[in-house]
């Protein structure tokens, strides 16, 4: 049955000393079940096995001593996201459902549920009920006030736990304004001081918790937004005493840095519901005033935990609901689609993506990246799951207006990303990450950069020179037809959101495009994500048949084929 948070209504007030266990999960993805429904094959995490791990804590310590916490980037992923998104609009969330039955207590809002838009998120925050959505840093700009519940309390054992939740503020670079209409995104850090004091002053308690869908890194700026500051608010607010992380999908326990610069806890359990990140709390109170605190934590795998039988048994007509969805035939393929080829050179994989993109928007050129890193569709009959191997994200299409040169400066960078400078023939094709013991979990460890920032383009010729620096790499010899490409003259190119609003940077620092300036550049944008015009198109052609245009390839020949078979057998060991 599913958690009844009543039962804990008469919990003690007056303690000595208590343990409490704060569980979060991040980024799970629509990772629901134990099962890849894309793939059709079995799943490593998933809230199921998540319901096993918290049944386990509170058998340990008593349902009063945990607190469960999601760090949002669940409405998107998997398809029973998808379907209770955008099929099944009708019903209470599925998600919302699930994070009832195993009894969460809060959830910030993460950039992919923004993704899915106002209808899906206004809608699953309703079908949260008691469970708090959280975003004290994403602000209604008609009332001036939060959009989401900034922050939550929580009372166990007399014990007060104060939960703020804030967002990575970087939207704006991913996603169409359309999706987030009315809506401002601001800073972490001050977002951070600002409620922080208020919480401090008027809820005064006991134990301060930050939920912040946002990562480590702060280096670097994504648009006009610090990314990921969750490190930073950590080293400039010492009132918290632990930070959850998440959205960039990278394991993290504070606890095993030599030399930290904050004394708080920093926690992020990465993505996919495979692991989860336990926050240990001992507190001592004397009269009602507590005197001391310890606090550790861990990262718990929990891939090999069989999933809890009773949360299979309850969901399991939304299992075979999704299911039935995801094996629906749309047609069917002559040969298979693999991406692999498309580190190296043209490949049927990107072809059909481009050919789509250009369908679709009626554009001159398409640009686009391998999405997914190891993706296949194989010959025979093709299903509804194919297309979220093809195309991962729920990004619109857009067409732009790029000047020649832009296109030109935009391939520079793609291409620097990829590839390595060669100086000789045992250099690598590829610009790998250096460190030979990674390997390529979550789609490009191996690699320096992710591959879906590897721009190819189809519609021109070009050549892509290996042994030259970023600027000197790209010729373009003409457009597809043989007719001049023009280096001043602008042209309609079909891109998806996430790069038209500068993810990735290959327009803004790229292309030289100021980002106050991508917006004026959209020309048009399809209505719906992307992936539901492919599957139209896919059914009305009914067959798809492998091809290779070869419009463009890398150079000098005598260097680089002897570096593709190479650096295929590193990147696919």
């Amino acid at each position: 049955m599913p958690f009844d948070k009543t039962l804990l209504a008469d919990a003690p007030s007056a303690v000595g000393e208590v343990t409490f266990k704060i569980a979060a999960t991040s980024d799970v993805h629509g990772n629901f079940f134990p099962y890849d429904f894309i793939g059709l094959s079995q799943g490593k995490g998933s809230l199921s096995r998540v319901a096993t791990r918290v049944k386990q804590l509170r058998e340990s310590i008593g349902d009063e001593s945990v607190i469960l916490l999601d760090n949002g980037d669940i409405l998107q992923g998997q398809p029973t996201a998808y379907y209770y998104n955008f099929i099944d609009m009708a019903s209470t969330h599925l998600a919302a459902r699930m994070l009832d039955y195993i009894g969460y207590d809060a959830e910030t809002i993460g950039n992919h549920d923004i993704e899915t838009g106002h209808a899906v998120y206004d809608r699953y925050r309703a079908d949260l009920g008691k469970i708090p959505l959280l975003g004290a840093n994403v602000i209604d700009l008609v009332t001036g006030k939060p959009y989401f519940q900034p922050y939550t309390i929580i009372e166990r054992h007399g014990v007060k736990f104060a939960v703020l939740g804030l967002i990575t503020p970087a939207i704006p670079a991913w996603l169409p304004e359309n999706l987030w209409k009315g809506l401002f995104f601001d800073d972490m850090l001050s977002s951070a001081k600002k409620w922080v004091s208020r919480i401090l002053e008027i809820e005064k308690p006991d134990v301060m918790i930050g939920l912040f869908h946002s990562g480590k890194d702060s280096s670097k700026k994504t648009g006009e937004w610090i990314e990921n500051a969750s490190k930073l608010v950590a080293e400039e607010i010492p009132d918290f005493d632990v930070i959850f992380m998440g959205h960039d999908h990278k394991v993290y326990n504070s606890e095993n840095e030599v030399h930290s610069s904050s004394d708080v806890l920093i926690l992020n359990p990465a993505n996919n519901a495979e692991n989860i990140a336990e926050a240990e709390i001992k507190i001592i109170k004397r009269n009602g005033v507590v005197i001391k605190k310890n606090i550790s934590g861990e990262i718990v795998p929990i891939g090999d935990l069989t999933p809890d039988p009773d949360f299979m048994e309850y969901f399991e007509p939304e299992r075979r609901v999704t299911e039935n969805f995801v094996m629906r035939r749309i047609g069917y393929a002559e040969g298979d689609f693999s991406v692999r080829q498309a580190y190296f050179g043209p490949s049927a994989f990107m072809q059909l993506l481009h050919e789509l993109q250009l369908e679709i928007s009626g554009a001159d050129i398409s640009l686009a990246a391998p999405l997914a890193f190891d993706a296949l569709i194989k010959k025979g009959d093709l299903h509804i799951s194919d297309m979220f191997t093809l195309y991962k994200y729920e990004n619109v299409l857009y067409t732009v207006a790029l000047s020649g040169l832009e296109i030109k400066n935009y391939l520079e960078m793609s291409y620097s990303l990829w590839t390595d400078v060669m100086k000789t023939q045992k250099s690598h094709l590829l610009l790998f990450s250096g460190n030979d013991k990674l390997k390529a979990k979550d789609g490009y460890a191996k690699l320096k950069h992710p591959s879906y920032n590897f721009d190819s383009a189809e519609g021109i010729i070009y050549t892509v020179d290996v042994t030259k620096q970023r600027g000197e790499k790209i010729n373009i010899i003409s457009m597809a037809d043989g007719s001049a490409f023009d280096y001043t003259k602008r042209y309609k190119v079909a891109l998806n959101s996430y790069r038209g609003n500068g993810g990735g940077d290959l327009l803004t620092d790229g292309a030289g495009i100021p980002y106050s300036l991508l917006k004026s550049r959209i020309l048009s944008a399809t209505d719906k994500d992307l992936r539901y015009y492919i599957i139209k198109k896919i059914e009305n052609r009914a067959t798809i048949t492998p091809y290779i245009n070869y419009n463009w390839k890398f150079t000098p020949d005598d260097l680089v084929a002897s570096a593709i078979d190479r650096d295929f057998k590193i990147l696919f060991e």
